[in-house]
């Protein structure tokens, strides 16, 4: 009565030309990351360490980002400005330029990093959730495991100069989805071009944004720039066009106009090379299966997550989906129940399978409706 169904659905899209290109990003180490489908499109040495500079400050921004959406920090809440702090607001320093004393609220002092990457607004950031830097970085690197970045650890919340405060591009490319991902109102700060702070004492200071790529006419919003002299420049940018986002990390740019062209590159060759394909939308009907002695003929069946996949450009035609179960399904059903798998095959070979749940509860036909269907099958093979 049972057979195994095999639904093939073949993902039909415009046709684009093909293009192979190859390239070389001049950095020490790089990475690029398709957002939604979480594929890596392009890396080098991405697992190499390195000091993250002020990237550093994407972590900062993460731990205040965490306390506000639980409910344990309030961006109206003020903290006091120490001394170790201030003395980050003299010259040579990336500062927010705040006093000794001062009572900045914490979304001044988050301004004060996103934007103007104020060296003396991480401390006072800092100090004011977990009471010193030391133990606010502490939470950093706690934080950083959680996320999967294996190969990093915080010493200060800013990112200057510590031989312990180190992590690698593909580490800062997981901190920064997780930023965008879990945190996409306050990820909105990042494409600020200028902050204006309104300080104690003296006339009001207006900073821009140093991310050269906000000024570009290309779709990027964030994220942050770094630099330290054993480094050499840095900076971890990300791009959204037409509802496809990428995110690139790069470090060891020579200088600051190579850092630009090179994130700039790399981001264009995603976007040029590569087309991302919507699978399925989490909790959206996917398709519909077979049923067996149920009250309904069919059964809705979803995915519980988002499914994206990214192909180069020009060969969506080698994308298949297949929808594999054992069927009729005979009821009842439960919603929620795994009826099917999802298989995807890229080139005749497998690349994703993913578990598709019943959509709604499918209750069993009564004694005579069973009897009438089982004698129609027996007789007309019909189900």
């Amino acid at each position: 009565m049972f057979k195994k169904h095999i639904i093939i659905l073949i993902i039909q899209f415009f046709a684009y030309q093909f293009s192979n290109a190859n390239i070389e990003i001049k950095a020490r180490t790089a990475i690029l990351q398709d957002f939604l489908s979480g594929e890596i499109l392009y890396e080098k040495e991405a697992d190499i360490s390195i000091y993250p500079a002020s990237m550093t400050k994407i972590m900062t921004s993460i731990i205040a980002f965490d306390l506000i959406k639980s409910g344990d920090l309030d961006l109206d809440e003020k903290f006091i400005i120490s001394e170790k702090a201030w003395r980050l607001s003299t010259a040579g320093y990336s500062s927010m330029f705040v006093m000794i004393g001062d009572e900045v609220s914490v979304r001044d002092l988050l301004k004060g990093i996103i934007v103007a990457s104020g060296n003396d607004a991480c401390i006072a950031l800092a100090e004011g959730i977990a009471g010193t830097e030391e133990e606010f970085a502490i939470m950093m690197t706690s934080k950083a495991v959680e996320i999967g970045m294996l190969n990093t650890n915080f010493a200060n919340s800013s990112g200057i100069n510590d031989p312990d405060n180190y992590s690698t591009a593909r580490d800062i490319m997981l901190m920064s989805n997780y930023l965008i991902k879990n945190h996409p109102d306050y990820y909105e700060w990042f494409k600020e071009k200028e902050f204006t702070w309104d300080r104690t004492g003296g006339d009001p200071i207006t900073q821009g944004n140093r991310n050269p790529l906000l000024y570009k006419n290309m779709g990027a919003d964030g994220i942050k720039t770094g630099y330290l002299a054993v480094e050499k420049y840095s900076l971890a940018s990300s791009m959204e066009r037409k509802g496809r986002r990428l995110i690139a990390v790069g470090s060891g740019f020579e200088t600051k106009s190579e850092r630009s062209r090179q994130s700039v590159k790399l981001l264009t060759y995603g976007l040029t090379n590569f087309d991302l394909v919507k699978i399925s939308k989490k909790d959206e009907p996917f398709d519909s299966l077979e049923v067996w002695l149920g009250k309904n003929d069919k059964v809705k069946v979803y995915t519980n997550k988002d499914i994206y996949k990214t192909i180069k450009k020009g060969q969506k035609k080698k994308l298949k989906a297949k929808v594999v179960y054992d069927g009729p399904v005979e009821a009842p059903i439960k919603k929620d129940q795994v009826l099917a798998k999802l298989k995807l095959i890229y080139d005749d070979e497998l690349i994703g399978e993913y578990d598709l749940l019943a959509y709604s509860d499918i209750k069993k036909v009564n004694i005579f409706s069973r009897l009438i269907k089982s004698l129609n099958y027996l007789i007309w093979g019909d189900v």
